[in-house]
């Protein structure tokens, strides 16, 4: 007859349940931790702004034809040079000017478009984050919309 002396402890079904919580934990901390991230669009109303990319495509070929603008980035001086070719003198401009960070839409800035006499705007950048930028110059001569884009890396 066996007697309560001869049972040995079996640590094993305890480590087996132990790991399959420990697992559980993991994942059930996980699906939190993911459901709570943030997930920013590069925009809110990207839907509508799919819808109108054919216009956006003929603001951009309509900027080439007559001269794309020159946006040049100085890391020394911390400033955009934005200029516009001759072509557009005799235009009355208006506009502005976005700088997107595609990472974080909380960063985004929005300038008017204030043209010097010889169709440049400096553009004071040395408060911006490092990192990726676009620079987009939406402007119109009251009939038609020209656009320009141009990605710089702030350092």
């Amino acid at each position: 007859m066996k007697t309560d002396k001869d049972k040995k402890f079996t640590f094993w079904p305890y480590a087996i349940v132990i790991g399959l919580l420990s697992f559980m934990g993991y994942i059930i901390y996980f699906v939190i931790q993911a459901m709570n991230q943030d997930v920013d669009l590069v925009s809110k109303d990207y839907y509508a702004q799919e819808i109108a990319f054919q216009d956006q495509i003929d603001r951009v070929r309509r900027t080439q034809a007559l001269g794309d603008v020159m946006l040049q980035y100085s890391e020394e001086s911390g400033n955009i040079l934005l200029q516009l070719p001759a072509t557009y003198k005799d235009k009355d401009l208006s506009g502005t000017i976005t700088l997107f960070r595609p990472s974080d839409d909380k960063l985004d800035k929005q300038l008017p478009m204030q043209l010097g006499r010889d169709h440049s705007q400096l553009i004071e950048v040395r408060d911006l984050e490092k990192g990726l930028w676009k620079v987009r110059v939406n402007f119109s001569d009251g009939e038609e919309a020209y656009y320009s884009e141009k990605t710089i890396q702030i350092k």
